[in-house]
């Protein structure tokens, strides 16, 4: 495929799917990034039922560095990997906490030196957050899909 192709797919997608956005339900910032983080191995449905009981419970980024970890486990346990993500979680908040100033940083890679967050979780946050597309994020079953489909 070249990249004009390419170009017309991302404008029939668009034309398609205009009011396409994310699934994931956060109205801060670091509530993006731990939605995102929960989302790993599990549907942003699930996530959407975990978060309202997570977000009223930890109001601010410093509440999700103090939390105790098995009151965290416990609120998230729905999610599945819970114990990673919780320890993930925590981390993170400290982290953004310490070296971004309470920050959620608004780059890829000072998104990805955070705990528990990888490119694709980056790549969400800076699209949904920040209004940033530096990549396409995919799910398992998109990046399936698409490995079947030829284009000739």
């Amino acid at each position: 495929m070249n990249k004009k192709d390419a170009i017309e797919i991302v404008n029939i997608l668009k034309q398609t799917y205009p009011d396409a956005t994310c699934s994931l339900d956060f109205t801060t910032p670091f509530e993006a990034v731990v939605a995102v983080i929960l989302s790993a191995q599990c549907t942003d449905e699930r996530v959407n039922k975990t978060t309202p009981s997570l977000f009223k419970r930890c109001k601010t980024i410093e509440d999700f560095a103090n939390i105790e970890t098995k009151e965290l486990e416990e609120l998230i346990h729905p999610c599945g990997f819970f114990k990673n993500k919780a320890k993930n979680i925590k981390l993170c908040a400290k982290q953004v906490l310490e070296n971004f100033n309470g920050q959620v940083p608004n780059n890829m890679k000072d998104l990805m030196s955070l705990a528990g967050v990888g490119r694709k979780t980056a790549n969400v946050v800076l699209l949904e957050v920040f209004g940033i597309a530096q990549g396409i994020a995919v799910d398992t079953h998109a990046k399936r899909i698409s490995n079947l489909v030829r284009i000739i």
